[in-house]
């Protein structure tokens, strides 16, 4: 239950934060997430909701990486382990810890697909200024990752196009 409240906590303050970036001018550009052991940054216009991970029903004969789906909003959503998605589906040790610290994030509707990325945690909201370095992706690196950054304090930052990741159809078949 305290996690719930945590979490509605840090959603109404990414909300108000936003609201007060668009309206002062400010510009906001990602919303930052960690992953297994990685840093990814969603553009703000491909990302939708934040919703505690809950309440997943298991699919059967599904890849390791698709969790199952979940009712957010009156809306059925695949939720996918971005983590082990990302990691070519190897199966990730989970504890019932980990779990209830977890979220899902909805693809924004435009991209008109329901499906939800579980992360491990929040991080708040990025703009460009947030980092010192930016590169591009490595040679081989997957199509949906952008742009690389590293921070200030030397920690990196994947960029993850929503988009891209939606219409990849490795992404979309589920089937094992």
């Amino acid at each position: 239950m305290a996690n719930r409240e945590a979490l509605r906590e840090l959603q109404t303050r990414l909300a108000s934060r936003l609201q007060a970036a668009r309206s002062g001018g400010i510009a906001v550009a990602w919303l930052a997430v960690k992953a297994g052991e990685s840093n990814y940054l969603f553009p703000l216009a491909q990302s939708g909701e934040i919703f505690p991970l809950i309440n997943v029903q298991v699919v059967p004969y599904c890849r390791q990486w698709f969790m199952g789906v979940v009712n957010l909003r009156g809306g059925l959503y695949g939720v996918v382990d971005l983590a082990s998605f990302i990691s070519d589906g190897s199966t990730r040790v989970r504890t019932e810890q980990s779990l209830a610290e977890s979220s899902v994030i909805t693809v924004n509707a435009t991209l008109e697909l329901n499906c939800a990325l579980v992360v491990d945690g929040l991080a708040g909201l990025r703009k460009r200024d947030a980092f010192a370095e930016a590169e591009l992706p490595p040679e081989g690196s997957p199509v949906f990752f952008g742009t690389r950054f590293t921070d200030r304090n030397g920690a990196h930052w994947q960029e993850i196009n929503l988009q891209a990741l939606s219409q990849l159809p490795e992404f979309l078949s589920i089937s094992a």
